[in-house]
């Protein structure tokens, strides 16, 4: 399916879904860290934030980008941009929960963009 044909709020929401996989994620990271050791090492690992962070970024400029052609607005994909800013830069911070917190609030911030998005399309 053309990307041309897929609505950009269903885009959007796919994006939030996947910002809301990620909130768990670092959620339950945490509790896995604070619980088991070994197991939190499994959840913790560096792929698996690398690759959340990949898809993010491509669809937040899919998403994000149809929508401000679409509609023309750009505060959504400025918002969304931020967000996904404080998420990679949140690989750069230690893993003493600085990095689940900081990657938190950026998911928060970039499901924010992607509703504005939604709304402006609608």
């Amino acid at each position: 399916m053309a990307l041309t044909a897929i609505r950009t709020g269903k885009l959007d929401r796919m994006a939030i879904g996947l910002s809301g996989l990620c909130l768990v994620h670092c959620l339950a990271t945490s509790v896995a860290f604070a619980l088991l050791a070994s197991a939190g090492s499994v959840f913790g690992a560096e792929w698996i934030h690398e690759v959340g962070l990949v898809l993010a970024m491509a669809m937040g400029m899919i998403a994000l980008g149809k929508g401000v052609a679409d509609h023309g607005y750009a505060l959504p994909s400025a918002v969304g941009g931020l967000g996904l800013g404080i998420m990679g830069g949140a690989l750069t911070l230690p893993h003493d929960g600085s990095e689940a917190m900081a990657t938190i609030v950026g998911v928060a911030i970039l499901a924010l963009g992607h509703r504005l998005n939604d709304i402006a399309a609608e």
